[in-house]
């Protein structure tokens, strides 16, 4: 697995946690729950990712 797009993948979906969590009320009510999982998915995968690039 090539590290550079996981390194790469992994600061941008921790970024886009950060902001999320941080502009909460700002961010519409009919958005706030397909937002926050679409964000919960991608930072599980990409601890998967890592977890398998350690392993691979």
């Amino acid at each position: 697995m090539n590290t550079e797009n996981l390194t790469i993948y992994t600061i941008v979906v921790l970024c886009l946690g950060a902001v999320l969590i941080m502009s909460r009320d700002r961010v519409p009510q009919r958005l706030k729950r397909g937002m926050a999982l679409t964000a919960a998915i991608m930072i599980f995968l990409a601890f998967v990712f890592i977890i398998y690039s350690f392993l691979a």
